[in-house]
């Protein structure tokens, strides 16, 4: 009889163990799926939160995009700062910090990491499809 008692207290305990370590939470919380997008305030370094993105397919689209780029290594100097700054926070390791500047004939755009000494002038659909997930907005509307 005491055998069963402890079994059972066994197993009580092995369950609880389990349903702690599987907390079922996902998305944002649980692997920082988001996009945290700055945007620059006048003409300074001065930046705040512009948007977060949380849905889950356009983080998925998002980091497509920037996966299938082939960037160049090197430490570049721009002439202002970044129009806009955003990031794939995750708790869980160092979020990379991804610099946007709009093109001068406002078709494309221009990324930088930083941290990394990584450039790109990405193509114009594709400037236009990253640029019009980050702000909602279309590139040609911009002024």
């Amino acid at each position: 009889m005491k055998i069963n008692k402890y079994l059972l207290v066994f197993m009580i305990l092995i369950s609880i163990g389990t349903a702690g370590c599987s907390s079922g939470v996902k998305g944002v919380t649980a692997g920082g799926h988001t996009i945290e997008v700055q945007e620059r305030i006048g003409d300074e370094d001065n930046y705040e939160i512009f948007k977060v993105i949380t849905d889950e397919e356009q983080v998925k689209k998002g980091k497509e995009l920037l996966d299938d780029l082939d960037w160049e290594d090197a430490k570049v100097s721009m002439v202002r700062p970044a129009d806009f700054r955003f990031s794939f926070p995750n708790p869980e390791a160092k979020a990379i910090l991804y610099e946007l500047w709009i093109g001068p004939n406002k078709d494309s755009v221009e990324l930088v990491i930083n941290a990394e000494s990584k450039y790109i002038k990405m193509e114009k659909n594709k400037s236009a499809e990253l640029y019009d997930l980050l702000t909602g907005e279309k590139l040609s509307d911009v002024e």
